[in-house]
């Protein structure tokens, strides 16, 4: 399920670079949820286990890895608390 990592995951490499840290490893979860399974991630980051706040459809699993470095980056001090980058890139979604 490898795929091209875009804005936050970039960001996440990046600051680990900097901070000498080792790079994020991501971890993508699944959930059988009646007929359909849904996916998260969660991302490895200076020793912490840091899960995605969101789950989602299986051809969204990308978003749910962003929302995970998000989330790190926000723990870790980097980024703003917020999710209005979120909601407006990929819409309010739920949990």
């Amino acid at each position: 399920m490898a795929s091209r990592p875009s804005f936050w995951q970039e960001r996440l490499k990046d600051h680990c670079n900097a901070s000498r840290m080792d790079q994020p490893r991501f971890q993508d979860v699944s959930d059988r949820r009646g007929g359909r399974t849904a996916w998260s991630s969660i991302v490895v980051v200076g020793g912490r286990s840091i899960s995605a706040r969101y789950w989602y459809d299986g051809q969204y699993v990308e978003q749910a890895r962003e929302d995970a470095a998000e989330l790190a980056l926000q723990i870790l001090g980097v980024a703003p608390a917020t999710t209005q980058h979120a909601q407006r890139v990929y819409g309010a979604v739920s949990s």
